[in-house]
């Protein structure tokens, strides 16, 4: 079991009051979880243990930390809500709230799911740190899943593989994708594991003493050249990540240039070129294997010097080159600037100190890519529904912040906020997740999924419950649309729809059977191009 000692001394900077809740929230959730075994038959404590000191180790804040010893207290431990509260603040039980929610639901393979499942989790967690929870779950899971019975493990495997391992990426969090990814692996396809397991333990053996030749050689010529602070060590490529690679090089690991990378990390980023230079003047570069991240960063923020080149010791290495900094971002991506404890004016202040940052032209794109519709407005939601679709404010705010990212809590602030929060994502009983925008009710629902159920709407159940058409949506509700081919569209339909499509469709049914569309025609005879509106529609 992971001691209080071990959790707290993960954690960085952090007052006393800091420390006294995390305290408080192991001690609660130990006596809360007595008595309790997960299947390997250890005490069940050991998992919400486990999961603060992951977090403490990704450097997430207090709040955070006691939220992840507290996360399965209310769905396994019957503790109350208010009780959550009471002893622990809002904001705990907020977080603890978003990963119980998460964990209702559960992916069973369907290509089409996994990415409306990837959707809808990002979309729920309306606070970045419920899913920085859900990921430090499922890793301490995914760590003891051989105790799992066997046919629950393909599935959970798939589900970490598919769902989980993607949004960590998307988050920046290379290490956690590749642990994720890794012990995955053997649940999904054992030969496929245990080959490329063989051929990477024979590729490393291989390179192994090399490397370590080159480390000592240019640890020697970075001393002679002044370049002080730096440390290096060797990467091993994921098991996962070399079996995707195998596929696409035809199972041919000679082409393979990248198993064991040399990684030199570097205190700062002028550094970096430095260090390249010098790399560069000892061994012979790959043409056009020359990656510059720094300059032109990877999507999910990920900065490196990446190059390839020969050795008479190691044959053909991949070298990294990064700062503290960059290397802590690559394996924790955002976890590793969340820190919360600059509230109100602070923020103001520090919203207004990086509006003048250069690099402004990057506007954070892989944010837009976990919900890829975000910041597409299509020709359906146009005009009325422009609101809606329209980039949230702190998006443009933190392209500005990006220079100062790493003491900018702006960054961090934007996050916490839903950064959906124009969109609604809900499902069919299908399991499919329908994207409207906010404030969307049954009837944009069923004009979404097809035209006819539109038309022949009669009633719409949400969560199992007949609700009225002029029921608003909210993230992760189950929609059920009642059809009947008697029902027809009502004028009054107009006033709880919300997508220009659905306005459309219902204008299109009313001109159809309204007894007065030959008059209305004559009256608007004069005008050619005129089309129906809402105040036809009312006459």
């Amino acid at each position: 079991m992971t001691p209080l000692k071990d959790i707290l001394g993960a954690m960085r900077g952090t007052a006393d009051t800091e420390r006294d809740l995390v305290r408080r929230a192991y001690e609660f959730s130990e006596q809360a979880h007595a008595g309790q075994t997960r299947y390997s038959g250890e005490p069940y404590f050991i998992h919400p243990a486990a999961v603060a000191k992951t977090l403490a180790e990704f450097g997430m804040d207090a709040v955070t930390i006691a939220a992840g010893l507290l996360h399965d207290t209310v769905e396994d431990a019957q503790t109350s809500e208010e009780e959550i509260e009471k002893n622990f603040g809002k904001e705990v039980l907020f977080i603890v709230d978003g990963v119980t929610k998460l964990g209702r639901h559960k992916y069973r393979g369907a290509e089409r799911h996994a990415e409306s499942l990837r959707r809808l989790l990002v979309a729920t967690a309306s606070d970045i740190r419920v899913l920085i929870v859900k990921l430090a779950d499922r890793l301490h899971n995914m760590q003891t899943l051989g105790h799992v019975p066997p046919h629950k493990r393909h599935r959970i495997a798939l589900e970490t593989l598919e769902i989980y391992a993607p949004i960590a990426d998307r988050l920046g969090m290379g290490q956690v994708k590749r642990d994720l990814e890794d012990l995955a692996f053997p649940h999904i396809d054992p030969d496929a594991y245990a080959h490329t397991l063989e051929l990477r333990k024979a590729k490393t053996k291989e390179t192994e003493t090399g490397l370590a030749k080159v480390q000592k050689e240019l640890r020697k010529e970075f001393a002679k050249k002044g370049v002080q602070n730096f440390r290096t060590d060797i990467r091993t490529k994921g098991l996962w990540s070399l079996h995707q690679k195998l596929i696409r090089k035809h199972d041919d690991i000679t082409l393979i240039h990248d198993i064991a990378a040399l990684r030199i990390i570097v205190p700062k980023l002028e550094v970096c070129y430095v260090a390249l230079g010098i790399v560069h003047a000892l061994y012979r570069p790959l043409p056009g294997e020359f990656k510059d991240y720094i300059a032109f960063p990877k999507p999910n923020g990920y900065q490196s010097l990446h190059t390839t080149v020969m050795t008479s010791e190691a044959g053909v290495v991949e070298v990294q080159i990064r700062t503290e900094e960059m290397h802590r971002h690559a394996e924790f991506g955002i976890a590793s600037h969340m820190s919360y404890k600059l509230l109100g004016k602070d923020i103001e202040l520090l919203a207004r100190s990086v509006q003048r940052s250069r690099f402004s032209a990057l506007s954070f794109s892989w944010i837009r890519s976990l919900i890829p519709s975000l910041m597409h407005v299509s020709s359906a939601t146009k005009g009325a529904d422009r609101n809606a679709a329209e980039s949230p404010h702190w998006l443009t705010e933190l392209a500005d912040a990006h220079a100062a990212i790493a003491e900018s809590q702006v960054f961090v602030e934007g996050l916490k906020e839903d950064f959906f929060s124009h969109r609604v994502f809900v499902f069919t009983p299908q399991g499919d997740v329908v994207d409207l925008p906010i404030s969307s009710t049954p009837i944009d629902f069923a004009y979404a999924i097809h035209t006819d159920l539109g038309d022949h709407l009669q009633g719409a159940k949400v969560n199992s419950k007949l609700v009225s058409f002029a029921t608003k949506l909210n993230n992760g509700d189950i929609v059920e649309i009642l059809r009947r081919d008697s029902a027809h569209p009502s004028p009054k339909w107009l006033e709880h729809v919300k997508t220009a499509l659905a306005r459309k469709h219902i204008r299109l049914a009313l001109g159809m059977t309204e007894p007065d569309k030959t008059k209305r025609r004559k009256r608007r005879g004069a005008t050619k191009h005129a089309t129906v509106t809402h105040e036809d529609v009312k006459k």
